[in-house]
């Protein structure tokens, strides 16, 4: 387009033509798209992960989270053969507060293990999902700076997706996948305090309570259901000026354990300080976790857990098998609209209306 102040009337001011454009869409996007990944059979998938290709793992740790159902019969088929291969790991649950700094003492805990015994590390860590978008809010992998470049840790973060206090549903099975990939250390890292630790104490065989001193919740700490679980407490941040209020909060703690019974492993649970940032006192923390392991193995306590906890995951399953198959019925799919409203409006209590849509749904079985 010629500009007017070109023209011979305005002498001595030139308007040049501008640069180039380039076009909106991407000319080289239908190059760069990513070829769609090949499907792979469940004797495949069990074959790459029985060599420890942690790429294929990761695939098929992905079908276990699927909830698409052919993704779950693959994901059913590949555990039930990688079954025989499980269960030669030490699995850890390490939980705590919000911001006592799990992530940065999982990488720390992480290197001294690998350094102190060899071996591999998996470390599956529960992010809280997002509410609008169901993914990973928090980016676990991100502050564990040096496991996740490490050539023998595989670092998987899983959104809760809202599961039972933010634990992922399908953790347990994602440990059966990488103790056959042959990982023989887990690390379950849960997003805090709450229900999630019910979940996670079922399927480890420590379980390591971090707390904070110095925050003035010291007392909020001791809950007696966190407290029995723990096989562990221990003290960050105990360094510079806080190594006196992390000894304080560690008698604190050591007082409370003495209120509550004696554990069915009779262990008895202790309390260390540490610094996860200044590396200080992670070795004293470890001796403690193998001196339990040594000491759960040799009066048989370690393997009675583990029964238990399949046990336990057996239940489990069978109860989320039948909630899934009672809200999917299509039947009382359009009957729990109309029984909200009849509860609500006071025509019915919860607990009529709960009986007779359970009626329904045993009648319905039972064509």
């Amino acid at each position: 387009m010629e500009h007017p102040e070109n023209s011979s009337e305005y002498k001595g001011l030139t308007v040049n033509g501008g640069v180039e454009q380039p076009p909106l869409m991407n000319p080289y996007l239908g190059s760069m798209r990513r070829k769609r990944r090949p499907v792979l059979s469940a004797d495949e998938y069990v074959e790459g992960i029985l060599k420890g290709n942690v790429t294929i793992l990761s695939q098929a740790v992905t079908l276990v989270e699927s909830l698409r159902p052919e993704h779950q019969e693959i994901a059913q088929q590949v555990i039930e053969k990688c079954l025989p291969y499980a269960g030669n790991s030490v699995r850890i649950g390490i939980s705590g507060v919000p911001g006592a700094g799990k992530s940065t003492s999982i990488d720390v805990f992480g290197l001294h293990v690998l350094e102190r015994s060899g071996g591999k590390l998996a470390v599956l860590a529960i992010d809280p999902s997002s509410e609008r978008s169901k993914g990973s809010i928090l980016g676990d992998k991100t502050r564990m700076e040096k496991l996740s470049v490490h050539p023998d840790v595989f670092v998987r973060p899983s959104p809760s997706a809202g599961s039972l206090g933010g634990v992922a549903r399908k953790t347990r099975e994602t440990i059966v996948l990488c103790e056959a990939a042959g990982f023989d250390k887990i690390f379950v890292e849960t997003v805090g305090v709450g229900q999630s630790e019910t979940a996670v104490h079922s399927m480890v065989d420590f379980f390591l309570l971090i707390q904070l001193a110095g925050t003035g919740d010291e007392l909020q700490g001791i809950k007696r259901g966190i407290m029995e679980m723990a096989d562990g407490i221990i003290i960050n941040k105990a360094d510079g000026n806080n190594i006196e209020k992390a000894k304080l909060a560690a008698n604190q703690f050591r007082n409370a354990l003495h209120l509550f019974p004696a554990p069915e492993s009779g262990w008895t649970p202790q309390v260390l300080t540490y610094s996860g940032f200044y590396n200080i006192g992670v070795k004293e923390v470890w001796d403690m976790v193998y001196n339990y392991i040594d000491f759960v193995k040799n009066n048989g306590y370690f393997e009675y857990r583990r029964n238990e906890q399949s046990k336990y995951w057996m239940y489990e399953t069978i109860n989320e098998h039948l909630r899934d198959s009672f809200y999917n019925n299509p039947l009382i799919s359009s009957m729990l609209e109309q029984k909200e409203k009849d509860v609500l409006g006071g025509l019915e209590t919860s607990f009529v209306a709960a009986k007779n849509l359970l009626e329904t749904y045993w009648n319905e079985i039972r064509k």
